[in-house]
């Protein structure tokens, strides 16, 4: 299905029109008209092979790309012919990122990693120790709080990093292979933080590979040569 921009609805928090990605002069198209909708309350898992085009697909999600053609709303925006100042103002607002590196700062504690996410993320000055504890306490890392970072275990920076991702309360949590470092039982815990995300009111974008858990999710989409083949 192809769209313009006022097809996009206010129905979806994240809604994405014949996104259409290309490389090399247009010999490599990882993205061929691609449509996603994305609603809150939902875990939307996105899977396929290496190479598939899920990463593309998540990074323009995630505005920290551009598709050469097709149309995209993040939380109610329309993000087509934004100047990237706004675009990076939408992205700290509206999204949270969790990747499969928890990317924590080594030096700093639990709470100034999550604490430093604030600040990128516009909320003021007072509010943040509130909304760090909230989101340590949900991610269940709570207790771990004052802990440099690089004395955690892999589990716990993971768990930060939700925590970090989670604190500005964003729309939508874009997650890419959030599991794919973690043993069972943290894969489990990780998993779990982010169903109760969504079941507070957010969105869960999750890549991986582990058809199980994409089999636990809201609902899931196969992305193979750069296209969505099942929804």
């Amino acid at each position: 299905m192809t769209g313009s921009a006022d097809d996009l609805s206010s129905a979806a928090v994240l809604e994405a029109r014949d996104l259409t990605r290309t490389f090399d002069e247009g010999r490599v198209r990882p993205l061929e008209h691609v449509d996603v909708d994305v609603h809150r309350g939902e875990t939307l898992a996105v899977v396929g092979s290496s190479g598939s085009g899920k990463t593309t697909l998540l990074n323009i999600l995630g505005l920290l790309d551009r598709p050469d053609s097709g149309h995209l709303a993040v939380d109610g925006v329309a993000v087509d012919d934004l100047p990237e100042r706004r675009r990076a103002v939408l992205r700290a607002r509206s999204l949270g990122f969790v990747f499969q590196d928890s990317l924590v700062d080594p030096r700093r504690t639990a709470a100034e990693n999550v604490a430093l996410a604030l600040v990128f993320a516009g909320v003021p000055r007072g509010d943040r120790p509130q909304a760090v504890d909230r989101a340590l306490a949900s991610a269940d890392i709570g207790h771990r709080a004052g802990t440099l970072a690089g004395n955690l275990s892999g589990g716990e920076r993971q768990r930060v990093a939700v925590a970090r991702a989670i604190a500005h309360r964003p729309a939508i949590l874009l997650c890419d292979e959030p599991t794919g470092n973690l043993d069972e039982t943290n894969t489990e815990r990780v998993f779990t933080l982010l169903e109760s995300y969504a079941r507070s009111g957010g969105a869960v974008v999750m890549v991986t590979h582990d058809l199980d858990l994409a089999q636990r999710c809201s609902r899931s989409i196969r992305v193979a040569h750069g296209a969505v083949v099942t929804s």
